[in-house]
């Protein structure tokens, strides 16, 4: 996680990132070949928590979900898409710590180990007292999924964090190789269902590399529209 520009402590902790706010805990890792990013977010009031893309190193995200829970609880793992690095820690975390799984429901049937919730545009999932929104990208597959957190910071404003997955980075959206209509899904979803809804500041936490806010790629929508990825 990049420190600057961040409303909320942010810390190293162990080799993953931890942004504290009010309500949530974040923590971010980087794991496998691919150097997948997964999250982890911990109610603070419960100690609920919910990990996004179990993407792989089954033991390296053991350690990071203790790092929030003591006793390893783990109450529910958010795959964003179907490809295979960002699921090949799902199976085993899942049956060691018994947290049930979420994936968007068109790639839900993609993923061999199975899905206990399919999940649609507009979901809203429990985290202890938190709440997230499930918010449908297409493009990049079919169920791609990002995960939205409202929230306040120190100062009692409300604060938005997206987790996107691999649908939109710094940069541009996600990969559709170089289908138009998959990248037209994709870049018209991105641009009604986030930019469209959510403020400037709204951090973007993706599935690979460092983290963004809308306000620093907004600029850049007409160009990636024109360019075609």
């Amino acid at each position: 996680m990049v420190a600057n520009e961040y409303t909320g402590h942010v810390e190293p902790h162990g080799d993953s990132a931890l942004r504290t706010l009010p309500g949530l805990q974040i923590r971010k890792a980087s794991v496998g070949s691919m150097n997948n990013n997964t999250y982890l977010l911990t109610c603070r009031s419960t100690g609920v928590q919910l990990l996004i893309d179990a993407a792989a190193e089954p033991e390296r995200l053991r350690r990071l979900v203790a790092e929030g829970s003591e006793q390893e609880q783990l109450d529910l793992i958010v795959t964003t898409h179907s490809h295979h690095d960002h699921i090949g820690a799902l199976a085993e975390l899942s049956a060691a710590t018994g947290a049930r799984t979420a994936a968007g429901g068109p790639d839900a049937e993609r993923i061999m180990t199975g899905t206990d919730h399919p999940l649609s545009h507009g979901d809203v999932l429990e985290v202890g007292e938190q709440q997230v929104e499930i918010i449908a990208l297409r493009g990049h597959t079919p169920g791609s999924v990002a995960v939205l957190w409202r929230g306040t910071d120190e100062e009692g404003a409300e604060t938005h964090h997206l987790f996107t997955g691999d649908s939109l980075f710094p940069g541009g959206v996600g990969n559709t190789d170089s289908d138009p209509e998959r990248f037209t899904q994709l870049i018209e979803d991105v641009e009604r269902r986030v930019f469209d809804r959510l403020p400037d500041d709204t951090w973007v936490y993706p599935g690979h590399g460092d983290d963004t806010t809308l306000g620093a790629e907004r600029p850049s929508l007409p160009e990636w529209r024109e360019r075609g990825w």
